[in-house]
């Protein structure tokens, strides 16, 4: 996983494994989240914020954009929270659940949310189905790791 700008790109090695999770194997702190949960978070996190950045390009380049404004909006806001929550999780090194249950409760529902709306289009749009798809991953992953937090 790399970080370029704003964006996040997330890179499956040969080996099938996220370079989010050979970071944390690789980190040597021993995280109180339950890794295979927070490997889980950061994979979705990160097609989540792609997903919703294509699919922002993507209503903005339709032929009646103004009908995509909620869905354009919550898109953005969707990155922008799943990029906090994705840069607070990365860093293993020690977490502060007065930190993290938030960004993960925001998560879950932005996501929830923006997968509504693209739903909502998605009948139209292949890009709104598949960005739909992105959120509602992310939103179970997130749910899940928030669950585990005690």
């Amino acid at each position: 996983m790399w970080l370029a700008g704003w964006q996040w790109f997330s890179h499956e090695l040969e080996d099938g494994m996220s370079y989010a999770r050979m970071l944390l194997a690789s980190s040597g702190h021993k995280s109180p989240l339950d890794s295979v949960l927070l490997g889980d978070a950061l994979d979705a996190l990160n097609d989540c914020i792609q997903a919703c950045i294509a699919d922002t390009d993507a209503d903005l380049g339709e032929k009646d954009p103004v009908d995509m404004v909620t869905c354009i909006r919550l898109c953005l806001h969707c990155t922008d929270i799943c990029v906090a929550a994705g840069g607070v999780l990365s860093r293993s090194a020690e977490y502060d659940t007065n930190v993290v249950r938030p960004l993960l409760e925001s998560c879950v529902a932005v996501c929830q949310r923006c997968g509504d709306e693209c739903d909502r289009h998605a009948h139209d749009h292949e890009h709104c189905r598949i960005c739909a798809e992105a959120c509602r991953r992310c939103e179970s992953a997130c749910r899940k790791l928030l669950g585990s937090i005690k």
